[in-house]
């Protein structure tokens, strides 16, 4: 299994790091409507989604094994007198107790890993997800570009280690199909049919960018 590695986001440049993804507002009041308050960001980079959950009234608990990213999230949220209990860790191991959350989100994060870590992750986050708690989540597709256009790093069959950027230096990036979604999420249920997103680059129209995104119960 390879190693964790963060996110480098003291050279992050980018400000959509900083805006709630377009899904946080419907999560927000579907799960408000369910009664569920504590919620888990896994991989919370900046804070953007536990400052947004956190402003609509949720009990937010983040956890990055970025540093950085973790300072940078408490200084956001002195800011805004926003009470989120935020833990550096790593997410092959979640420091939490079985079933802890009602809800957790995960954006673009937990594809950071190899198969063996795959599996161990999604194991984790359903140990400290509530019965019938949900898990928001996005993953890479191999319709991505990169997928393709760094094979000679592939280290399994779904994961390539890319170095292209400097915020994902050598970091692993995991990619699936909707063959591979059935097989690793079998036990879970599915709110909603997993869909994937496609997004062109206007300077690259070989840079095609696929991701899953689904919401999914325990």
């Amino acid at each position: 299994m390879i190693e964790s590695k963060s996110w480098d986001w003291s050279r992050n440049k980018e400000e959509k790091w900083l805006i709630p993804c377009v899904e946080s507002p419907y999560l927000a009041e579907r799960w408000t409507s369910l009664g569920f308050n504590k919620f888990l960001d896994i991989g919370c980079g900046l804070g953007r989604h536990s400052v947004y959950m956190a402003e609509n009234g949720f009990n937010v608990t983040a956890l990055d094994l970025s540093e950085y990213g973790v300072c940078h999230l408490k200084k956001w949220a002195d800011e805004k007198c926003l009470n989120i209990n935020t833990v550096v860790s790593d997410i092959l191991k979640l420091p939490f107790e079985d079933n802890s959350f009602d809800c957790i989100m995960a954006y673009n994060v937990i594809y950071h890993t190899d198969g063996e870590g795959f599996v161990q992750i999604v194991n984790e986050i359903k140990r400290v997800l509530k019965p019938k708690g949900e898990f928001f989540v996005t993953l890479l597709s191999k319709g991505h570009w990169s997928y393709t256009a760094f094979a000679e790093n592939a280290v399994d069959k779904n994961t390539i280690i890319r170095n292209d950027t400097p915020t994902e230096n050598n970091v692993p990036h995991f990619y699936m199909d909707f063959n591979d979604i059935t097989e690793f999420f079998r036990d879970w249920e599915f709110v909603d049919e997993p869909v994937e997103m496609c997004e062109y680059s206007r300077e690259d129209s070989k840079k095609i960018s696929k991701h899953w995104k689904m919401l999914i119960k325990k």
